[in-house]
C-alpha cells in the first residue's frame, strides 16, 4: 500500500490506483485548515469512480481527513449519468476519468451535468477542440472519441450537460511527439449563455485584433445558446486553437466573470476575447508540442505506454506536471529523463513505458 499525506493532485492519485491496481492510503487532508476533510468535490470525484469500476473500497475517516482507497475492477459501460457539482468545473473530471475508461471492460458513454466553463479547470471547448484530438493521436484510436455539449452551464448556478464517448485500448501505442512546427492556423470557439447574442462577437473581435497582424488563417466560430440550454447562469467565454504545420495543437481560453465585484478584464467581452489572444502567443512562446494545460496528459500515457523509448518535447514544467512525474514513480516505476535544450528553451523527456495492458479487450 503507497501512502501520502496531504489534498495536493488528489485525482491523480486516484486515478492512478485504479489504473496501477495498488491500494492508497493519504493522511492529513486539510488537516491544519479551519475545514479540514475532503471537499465536496473530491467527494463527487469518489462517487464517479465508484459508477464507472466495480468493487472498489472507500474508507473515510470521521474527521474526513483519513482516506483509504482500495480500487477495483475498471468496468466502463454506458447510459451513466453523473452530477459533478457547481464547485468544480467538468473539466476537473474528465482528465483522470479518461485515463481510467481506456482500461476498462466496456466503452464508456456517460452523462456529465455541472459547470462546462469557468474557474481554474478547462472548459468543454478547450476539450473538445484540443484534448480529445491529442488522445485520438496518442491512443492510434480515431474512432469511438465524442465530446457533446447539450447545456452550457456557468458559474455559480452551473446546469451545463456534455455527453463524453471514450473507447477502450487493449494497450497504448509507443508515444513520439517531439516536432513543433510553425503555427499555420488559428480556430477558435466563442460562446455565450443569457446574456446579449453581440457579447460573443466582440469577443471574436477583442481576439482577431492581434492575431491578424500575425497570421492570415483565423476564424473564430460564435456559439450562443438561449433556454434550456443555456444553463442557469449568464456567462460567456472564448477558447482558441493553434495548429501548427507538424499537427501539433496549442489551445487558451477565457471565461468572463459576470459579476459586478469582478475585474474590468473578466467582464467586458472585447477585453476577455484579447485576453484569450495573450494566453495562447504565450503558450506557443513557451515551447513544446502542446500548452501546459496538457503537460500531464502526455506524461500518464508515455508512462503507460509500451516497454519501450517514449518521448515528447514540452516548455517549462508547471508545478502540476513535477508532482505527476512523481507519482508517475511511484505507482507505475517510470522514471523520465528530463533534458533541456538550450536553442529551443524547451524540456525534452523520455521513459521506458510501464506497458499497462487491458486484460478486458481481446487481441484483434
Amino acid at each position: 500500500m503507497l501512502e501520502f499525506r496531504g489534498c495536493s493532485n488528489f485525482r491523480q492519485r486516484i486515478a492512478l490506483a485504479t489504473i496501477s491496481g495498488r491500494a492508497i492510503r493519504i493522511d492529513d487532508i486539510r488537516a491544519n485548515s479551519e475545514t479540514p476533510g475532503l471537499r465536496d468535490f473530491e467527494a463527487c470525484f469518489l462517487r464517479l469512480v465508484e459508477k464507472v469500476t466495480n468493487g472498489c473500497v472507500v474508507e473515510i475517516s470521521e474527521t474526513g481527513t483519513s482516506l483509504h482507497y482500495r480500487p477495483g475492477i475498471i468496468c466502463g459501460g454506458s447510459f451513466i449519468q453523473h452530477d459533478c457539482g457547481k464547485t468544480r468545473g467538468i473539466g476537473y473530471f474528465l482528465e483522470p476519468l479518461i485515463l481510467i475508461s481506456l482500461f476498462g471492460k466496456q466503452a464508456l458513454s456517460i452523462t456529465l451535468r455541472g459547470v462546462t466553463g469557468g474557474g481554474s479547470d478547462p472548459g468543454v471547448d478547450t476539450w473538445r477542440s484540443v484534448s480529445l484530438p491529442l488522445l485520438r493521436k496518442l491512443t492510434g484510436q480515431s474512432d469511438g472519441w465524442e465530446l457533446k455539449v447539450l447545456r452550457r452551464g456557468a458559474l455559480p448556478e452551473a446546469g451545463g450537460q456534455v455527453l463524453l464517448q471514450c473507447p477502450i485500448v487493449r494497450s497504448l501505442p509507443a508515444c513520439s511527439m517531439t516536432q513543433e512546427g510553425m503555427v499555420k492556423r488559428v480556430r477558435g470557439v466563442a460562446h455565450s449563455m443569457r446574456v446579449s447574442p453581440q457579447v460573443t462577437n466582440r469577443m471574436v473581435d477583442g481576439a482577431r485584433g492581434p492575431l491578424n497582424s500575425l497570421l492570415a488563417d483565423v476564424f473564430i466560430f460564435t456559439d450562443h445558446m438561449t433556454g434550456p440550454q443555456a444553463g442557469n447562469s449568464p456567462g460567456f467565454g472564448i477558447t482558441l486553437v493553434a495548429e501548427t504545420t507538424s499537427g501539433c495543437l496549442i489551445g487558451a481560453e477565457a471565461q468572463a466573470e459576470v459579476n459586478p465585484e469582478a475585474p474590468e478584464s473578466s467582464r467586458v467581452p472585447e477585453l476577455v476575447g484579447l485576453q484569450a489572444t495573450q494566453r495562447l502567443l504565450q503558450e506557443i512562446s513557451c515551447g513544446g508540442v502542446m500548452d501546459q494545460t496538457h503537460q500531464v496528459l502526455i506524461l500518464c500515457v508515455c508512462a503507460m505506454g509500451p516497454a519501450e523509448i517514449n518521448e515528447c518535447r514540452l516548455g517549462p514544467l508547471t508545478p502540476y506536471a513535477v508532482q505527476m512525474l512523481r507519482h508517475l514513480r511511484d505507482f507505475l516505476d517510470t522514471v523520465f529523463t528530463v533534458k533541456p535544450e538550450q536553442d529551443s528553451s524547451t524540456l525534452f523527456l523520455s521513459c521506458v513505458g510501464a506497458g499497462i495492458k487491458n486484460m478486458f479487450k481481446a487481441v484483434a
